[in-house]
């Protein structure tokens, strides 16, 4: 246990994070302190208390985030009624049956309750389980650095006219060169978390909103463009109050596996819709042989500089090939593919289920039809996000 809970915070994520949160709060606390102290003047102690909450709350929902986990769906897990499997896909690297919204992480190694995504910050997925922490630590970090930012900013104001305060007899800020660089990193820190943390917990506000993951996002928008009998009805969207309340109120509502659906709708109706998906997927898919070699490098310089300049920014890892594996190509760019290795050399090797990008030319198509060794519909795991 201690040394999982280890592993997750000892990980540049948190640790950039933690030293973070650490540098804006001694900063505020020491400016503070030359000019609007805490211990002389009641209003330096309420806004000092006000800081300190916002730090203090950021910091708890994001240990609370890290260590609490999204949620994982059991190993071997399986629906209650076996005719019920056929509307699921099956997960062969956690050898059960993923429960509706469940997808599996690849760098979590685990079916995730309810995924949303897996954030780099915390080390960890965000999902059924710390989906409210997540949400709250992301306000909680915009207050607080908000906050820091402002009374910084005033800090160095004071500063900068430190003679005009002297002359009305107000305290003066001097600093020494340390400090000084010390506070405006911290300034720039503060505006930066209010930027970029502002912007993810938009996103995040949105998708509560709907009750939709940023993976559901993905699904509903390829099922809207596929062409059907009738409109495809996303089935958890409830509205915001009760949305929210999946969110942030008690977790009586959902155990993870199962959730209240909209009326018309049943328990598999997004999973009926993935299945459906990669159906067409697989009809478009292209099976390759591979030629050269690829070590996975995120700038291949080998393979040119078109090559290099095109690689694609996700948070998907490239797939390492040698000469003579198939792989089944279902993503198609100019100068990169994305495929699964679905055969390697001696052809009676087992399956390897890796997927990935690679550049194009590491391949050439082969010509029959797709090869047997291919999972079966329903059989594949979702593609990572």
């Amino acid at each position: 246990m201690c040394l999982s809970l280890g592993k997750n915070i000892c990980h540049w994520g948190p640790l950039l994070a933690l030293a973070i949160i650490k540098t804006v709060t001694a900063s505020m606390v020491m400016c503070m302190m030359k000019w609007w102290s805490p211990l002389e003047s009641v209003s330096g102690f309420i806004n000092m208390a006000i800081f300190l909450s916002f730090s203090g709350l950021t910091m708890y929902n994001f240990l609370s985030a890290i260590f609490e986990g999204p949620g994982y769906l059991p190993l071997n897990w399986k629906p209650e009624s076996v005719q019920d499997e056929k509307f699921l896909q099956f997960c062969k690297l956690c050898q059960g049956y993923k429960a509706p919204r469940a997808h599996h992480c690849r760098k979590c190694g685990r079916c995730v309750m309810k995924m949303d995504h897996h954030c780099p910050w915390i080390n960890n997925c965000v999902g059924h389980v710390n989906h409210a922490h997540f949400t709250t630590f992301l306000l909680c970090a915009i207050c607080g650095c908000t906050h820091s930012a402002i009374m910084l900013s005033i800090t160095m104001y004071r500063f900068i006219n430190r003679r005009y305060y002297f002359l009305r007899r107000e305290p003066v800020v001097n600093f020494s060169l340390s400090t000084l660089i010390m506070t405006v990193f911290s300034i720039g820190l503060s505006v930066g978390v209010v930027i970029a943390v502002g912007m993810l917990f938009y996103f995040q506000v949105k998708a509560i909103l709907k009750n939709q993951t940023n993976i559901e996002d993905w699904i509903v928008e390829k099922a809207s463009k596929r062409k059907r009998d009738e409109p495809f009805v996303y089935p958890y969207n409830l509205g915001w109050k009760k949305n929210i309340q999946l969110v942030f109120g008690s977790r009586s509502l959902s155990n993870g596996i199962s959730w209240p659906v909209v009326k018309g709708c049943h328990q598999y109706t997004l999973t009926m819709e993935q299945l459906e998906q990669k159906n067409v997927k697989k009809a478009f898919s292209q099976p390759v042989s591979v030629v050269k070699p690829f070590n996975g490098r995120c700038l291949p310089l080998s393979f040119g500089l078109r090559v290099s300049w095109h690689t694609p920014c996700f948070d998907i890892g490239r797939l390492k090939l040698q000469v003579d594996q198939t792989v089944l190509v279902t993503r198609f760019r100019k100068h990169w593919l994305y495929g699964e290795i679905i055969s390697s050399h001696p052809p009676n090797s087992a399956i390897v289920s890796e997927k990935g990008w690679f550049p194009v030319t590491c391949v050439v198509p082969i010509q029959d039809s797709i090869p047997c060794d291919v999972p079966p519909s329903g059989q594949e795991h979702k593609k990572d996000k």
